[in-house]
């Protein structure tokens, strides 16, 4: 988490510069900004740039799975084959034998990584399992950073009754394990949707596993926002900001909200790579993701019940939901060496 730059020996603290973000006169150029001068630290951290590549090329092929559903196993991803009989080194194989298990990895077109009980392509329903798992780990990080960063700031400016009710909430929320919270909506919810009033989400849907991941993070990035608000509101520029007749708005939104920003990027990794691992653990226990839509965690449920048959079925998706996660947090650790202030790298001028 961000520092407060006063605590940072040789810092100096500008109302214009978000928190967390102050740089030594000595470090960097006059004149460079701090979001280019967190740029090149990160530039020379290899190993976050490598990782971040690794999470890029999964988002890559999990987009284009269409393309290799519809173009190359010609298969779409709850299509059954399972009286079906392909030809494997010339050899006709049955896509799943009458003892009820699947084909293994072909390593061609159709099947190359093999079916699963009702004959369908594990390699098309992994691709778009990973892009039903990255876009709710994807809304559920908006949705989180946005409430998180509204409450957060409302609570830590305003103080009073609306922090003790802000943080109350979040507190509540925090007391429950985010798992055990998470299958409690999720199975309450499946049955009747969530109705919003002008608008009703099914039960069923990607978007409502989405909206609870999402609300069940708030608390972890609305605390620490609400903390450094608390510090930054009795700060000079704030004051100065106040005598000059701004609005309470102006003042969260456009002196504030730059100071906290850091923080909020630090966050957004963090939140995706949690958000990516608790959608596949309710989808798992069955409150998450439901068939026919495909995820990580329900092809994991459903290879379970063929091991030691075929456990491709639950290394496959594992693999890749181990791989996306990893890749996240070790980028994420990057991004947030980059934006620490005490980070000494060298900057070639």
């Amino acid at each position: 988490m961000a520092t407060d730059p006063a605590a940072v020996p040789g810092t100096e603290f500008s109302p214009g510069l978000p928190v967390g973000l102050a740089s030594d006169e000595g470090e960097a150029p006059p004149g460079i900004g701090p979001y280019q001068l967190a740029w090149r630290r990160l530039r020379r951290n290899r190993v976050a740039l490598a990782f971040g590549g690794l999470f890029l090329l999964m988002v890559v092929l999990c987009l284009l799975a269409p393309v290799y559903a519809h173009d190359i196993a010609h298969t779409g991803p709850n299509d059954p084959h399972i009286t079906d009989v392909i030809k494997i080194n010339g050899k006709p194989t049955n896509v799943v034998s009458t003892l009820g298990i699947p084909i293994g990895p072909t390593w061609h077109g159709r099947f190359f990584l093999g079916a699963d009980a009702t004959g369908r392509d594990i390699a098309v329903r992994l691709l778009y399992g990973g892009r039903n798992s990255l876009q709710i780990g994807a809304e559920a990080t908006l949705l989180t950073i946005l409430l998180a960063t509204i409450f957060g700031i409302i609570a830590g400016y305003f103080r009073g009754v609306a922090d003790g009710l802000i943080s109350r909430a979040f507190d509540l929320i925090w007391a429950y394990p985010v798992y055990l919270l998470g299958i409690a909506l999720g199975v309450s919810l499946q049955v009747g949707g969530l109705d919003l009033g002008l608008f009703k989400i099914q039960g069923n849907t990607l978007i409502l596993t989405a909206l609870i991941i999402g609300f069940i993070y708030v608390p972890y990035v609305g605390k620490p926002v609400r903390g450094q608000v608390l510090g930054l509101r009795e700060r000079e520029f704030i004051d100065a900001a106040r005598q000059q007749g701004l609005g309470s708005l102006r003042i969260m939104f456009g002196e504030l909200l730059p100071n906290v920003a850091s923080t909020i990027i630090v966050f957004i990794p963090l939140i995706l790579a949690n958000a990516v691992l608790t959608e596949a653990g309710l989808s798992f226990l069955g409150a998450g993701v439901h068939d026919p839509n495909p995820s990580w965690g329900t092809m994991i449920t459903d290879g379970i019940k063929l091991v030691p048959g075929a456990i491709h079925l639950v290394l496959v998706p594992g693999l890749m939901l181990v791989l996306t996660v990893l890749g996240i947090n070790v980028f994420g650790d990057g991004v947030r060496d980059a934006l620490d202030p005490r980070a000494k790298v060298r900057i070639e001028h």
